[in-house]
């Protein structure tokens, strides 16, 4: 209600001067004819001034401010790659049977060009992840999940992680795989349809994180070399990745 009132004695007030200049005007110069032409002629140029300020200028400190989230966003996806999701693509790789191939592409990180990762991030979107879990290997997953799961929540409950679609569907991939593997005993006595109901789980989040993680390294290329270059020492998909200096 102050912050209205506040607006409303502004407003008055903007019109009280306004008034009482053009009266000032008239009173000096004697001439009404110039000075209610130059009214009615600011007047016409109100739309348009409505134009550039509600859709033109508008619109560009929106894509400003986008790109300004976004960057933010991608410290939350550093994060989430620094607490769990590193840990997760190693073992998924290790269930991998076609692992070759995607260590052949991605493990040459630290030679890719500007948009070789985003072009990467195409092509493996549609790969196949063909996935071959041990009950051990559900185990160990679990291990990972469970103990992050406070983690998952707080990033899930983010509300700026809305402009993120891809991250947001990969981080619900990822709780409903938590999800699926906490509600499970000994994965050992687990009938083969239910093994592969979570391996196709596995699939779904092992591609999503993937993905995401190409979406990062462009990122990180393109704007922290000092975080690119650790995030190459530490390549889950390059087995001879060393965090040491050499």
């Amino acid at each position: 209600m102050k912050q209205n009132r506040w607006q409303v004695t502004l407003a008055v007030t903007l019109m009280v001067m306004a008034t009482v200049l053009y009266y000032l005007q008239i009173a000096i110069f004697h001439d009404e004819r110039d000075t209610f032409f130059y009214l009615f002629q600011d007047l016409a140029f109100v739309p348009i001034q409505v134009l550039l300020v509600t859709i033109i200028v508008d619109r560009v400190l929106r894509i400003r401010d986008r790109r300004a989230l976004l960057k933010k966003l991608n410290m939350v996806i550093g994060a989430f790659f620094s607490e769990v999701g590193g840990a997760l693509l190693k073992g998924f790789i290790g269930m991998d049977a076609a692992r070759a191939e995607k260590r052949e592409k991605l493990s040459t990180a630290g030679r890719w060009k500007k948009g070789q990762a985003k072009e990467l991030a195409a092509f493996f979107k549609g790969a196949e992840y063909k996935v071959e879990p041990r009950p051990e290997d559900f185990e160990k997953l679990r291990g990972i999940l469970v103990g992050k799961r406070g983690f998952l929540l707080g990033l899930l409950e983010n509300p700026n992680l809305l402009e993120h679609e891809s991250f947001t569907e990969m981080l619900w991939a990822v709780f409903h795989l938590t999800e699926e593997l906490e509600a499970r005993g000994d994965f050992s006595r687990l009938p083969a349809s239910d093994l592969a109901h979570l391996t196709g789980d596995s699939k779904r989040a092992y591609g999503a994180i993937t993905v995401e993680w190409l979406f990062y390294m462009e990122h990180l290329r393109e704007n922290y070399p000092y975080l690119f270059s650790l995030a190459v020492r530490t390549n889950p998909f390059d087995s001879s990745a060393s965090v040491v200096v050499t």
